[in-house]
């Protein structure tokens, strides 16, 4: 029989070892509630129990999954206010701010800390302070961002924060995480809209997991995808995190700088602050369509993590994920060889720009 299908059972002690193992990636000590499934069932159970009819939530648009969340919102009843900033760029504290002082009745904020999408990040320290200081909760998708960019989830105040294990961890896409906070229980407790009996319940968790000691699960676990999970946060533990994010800075870093060397191509969001680590989007020139251009560079070498924008830029935007292992020299070093090839330039200026950037920030690019 194979080993795969004859493990021992995953238990709730198991269980209770990957979620801790999820607080420490977190930097918090609030409850963390391990969800079987892709992170929209997280996603979408945070909103959804903290969302009610009545109330107000600023949603804060940079991609997107800011689209997606405040579908949601509405759905709910919540009134909502989106705060929308172009997709090449990231929203400022400012602009938080001064969205929250035009509506004081706002509770609720949703934010995305890093759009793998758009290829942006936006400063969610300082939103999440001013958010503290309104008062409101907020919701942040970290899905993207985790392991590849700084995430002090308590040092923030972060009172919901969801993660997946696909992307940056390098882990598996079925199953995700959601840290609460002590207020977001509050709130999720008082909420009568909250949802109940309900794969999208987080009280249901509490109640009958986090509350009840840990030691009986709900249901059967996804046991590979648990497994999974582990071996990813164990790895990510041995590299140590720091190093891990060092990884994916120098990965963002050393493409951008092969891409502006090439001259044929731009970056999609010009300022690297803004810039996230876990995947460059390119804008194309007029004429050049970026969905034929992916299919030439998977032609040349089916192994890079190339593909257009979704919706309005798919013809205008390529995207190039370099997360989880593709955070790495190798990945950089094709992608530019193909997009040369591809574009008729030559690679070794751009070559030599990349690994000056990548030195710069993480180890040697050899």
């Amino acid at each position: 029989m194979s080993p795969y299908l004859d493990l021992p059972p995953f238990s709730a002690a198991d269980f209770a070892a990957v979620e801790d193992q999820v607080a420490a990636l977190l930097h918090t000590t609030a409850d963390v509630i391990v969800t079987q499934g892709e992170a929209l069932l997280p996603l979408e159970a945070a909103i959804r129990s903290a969302a009610h009819p009545g109330s107000t939530a600023l949603n804060i648009v940079t991609g997107p999954y800011g689209q997606t969340f405040g579908g949601w919102l509405r759905d709910c009843g919540a009134n909502v206010v989106d705060l929308a900033v172009p997709f090449d760029t990231a929203v400022t504290a400012g602009q938080v701010a001064e969205a929250l002082a035009a509506h004081p009745e706002v509770d609720f904020v949703s934010l995305v800390h890093a759009e793998a999408a758009t290829g942006n990040t936006n400063p969610v320290a300082e939103i999440a302070a001013v958010v503290r200081a309104h008062g409101a909760l907020l919701m942040l998708d970290a899905v993207a961002s985790v392991a590849a960019e700084p995430l002090l989830t308590d040092a923030w105040g972060v009172d919901l924060c969801v993660i997946g294990g696909q992307k940056a961890m390098g882990g598996p896409a079925g199953v995700s995480a959601v840290s609460v906070s002590a207020r977001a229980w509050e709130r999720i407790t008082a909420n009568p809209a909250a949802p109940r009996r309900s794969y999208l319940s987080l009280l249901d968790w509490k109640e009958r997991w986090t509350d009840a000691g840990r030691t009986v699960l709900p249901h059967a676990p996804a046991q590979l995808e648990m497994l999974a999970l582990g071996a990813c946060l164990d790895r990510i533990e041995a590299d140590g995190l720091p190093a891990v994010i060092a990884r994916h800075g120098a990965a963002s870093a050393a493409v951008r700088a092969g891409v502006r060397a090439l001259g044929t191509l731009a970056p999609f969001v010009p300022d690297d602050a803004h810039a996230a680590p876990v995947a460059t989007t390119l804008r194309t020139p007029a004429g050049l369509d970026a969905a034929a251009l992916a299919a030439e560079l998977r032609r040349l070498d089916p192994t890079l993590p190339v593909q257009a924008g979704g919706g309005a830029l798919a013809a205008g935007m390529l995207r190039v994920n370099h997360y989880g292992p593709a955070a790495s020299p190798g990945t950089v070093r094709a992608t530019l060889t193909a997009l040369a090839t591809a574009t008729g330039t030559d690679a070794t200026s751009a070559l030599k720009a990349a690994e000056a950037a990548w030195e710069a920030v993480g180890p040697s690019f050899g």
